[in-house]
């Protein structure tokens, strides 16, 4: 059976929705064919991928990416993490399934190191219980 596609999305691709991407390949690789992509790329923020590799997560193959790079795909959900992608979203030329949307602060504006654990850990939550409705 071929692994659901699935993407997420947010302003800058550099923290939620990058976490998104590595946690479901974390969680449920096998199962799910794991992207991310942001409105206004900017690059992989050193706090995500320190929150993630302290959790256990693999950061290989993470960068930041266009939601234009995704233009006409098709996905079997799409995971929108805040306001700003969500009107971007609105206009995107792909399909999806299932749009979600998850509106988790951003981190790079609390100010805080730990904000990033805490996406982080939010994100999870709600990424484990969509899993367990999806089995």
């Amino acid at each position: 059976m071929p692994r659901q596609r699935v993407l997420f999305l947010c302003n800058a691709n550099s923290a939620r929705s990058l976490m998104g991407e590595a946690l479901l390949r974390h969680l449920a690789g096998d199962r799910f064919e794991a992207f991310s992509a942001g409105t206004e790329p900017d690059h992989p923020h050193a706090f995500t991928l320190a929150a993630l590799r302290k959790q256990g997560i693999s950061c290989e193959g993470l960068a930041s990416k266009s939601l234009d790079d995704f233009a006409d795909e098709h996905f079997d959900a799409v995971i929108v993490l805040c306001d700003k992608a969500q009107q971007a979203c609105r206009d995107w030329q792909g399909s999806a399934g299932e749009r979600l949307y998850w509106d988790i602060r951003d981190p790079r504006l609390i100010g805080k190191t730990d904000a990033y654990e805490q996406a982080l850990q939010e994100i999870r939550r709600r990424l484990q219980l969509w899993l367990l409705a999806r089995r």
